[in-house]
């Protein structure tokens, strides 16, 4: 099975919708880059505002049907 992505680079609406897909690996690294950042601040220096925060953001992933599990692997 395959998944085919066409753009038509020529139209400004499909490069934009090509950069996002080209670049979704690197905004899920730098949002996985960020949860550990919290995770760490949270753990180790007992910052209650991170961990508040690293809740929220899970929170918004999940209303977006987002997961670290699915895009990191």
């Amino acid at each position: 099975m395959k998944g085919i992505l066409e753009f038509d680079l020529n139209e400004p609406d499909d490069v934009t919708a090509h950069k996002r897909c080209v670049k979704a690996l690197d905004l899920s690294l730098a949002l996985w880059d960020i949860d550990q950042y919290l995770r760490s601040e949270s753990k180790y220096k007992d910052n209650e505002m991170a961990q508040e925060i690293r809740e929220k953001v899970s929170e918004i992933m999940g209303e977006y049907g987002l997961a670290f599990d699915d895009l990191i692997q």
